[in-house]
């Protein structure tokens, strides 16, 4: 009797897929949060005082790296 070992592609190993979507889901944080913080240094004084932060609190905020 001629028996292989049953192997799924390196694609479909179940670790590699967690950890490509794990990956995934931490870019995708991260260029949403860069992307908030853009527009959180575009506000006007207005809109700053509706939601409460001065304009340093906002561009200090803007100038926080991604991954923070």
């Amino acid at each position: 009797m001629n028996t292989q070992a049953l192997t799924l592609p390196q694609w479909e190993q179940p670790g590699l897929r967690r950890h490509l979507a794990r990956a995934l889901c931490t870019l995708n944080r991260w260029h949403e949060r860069a992307r908030q913080r853009r527009q959180l240094a575009r506000l006007d004084a207005h809109q700053l005082r509706d939601i409460g932060i001065s304009r340093e609190q906002a561009l200090a905020e803007a100038r926080r790296p991604f991954w923070e």
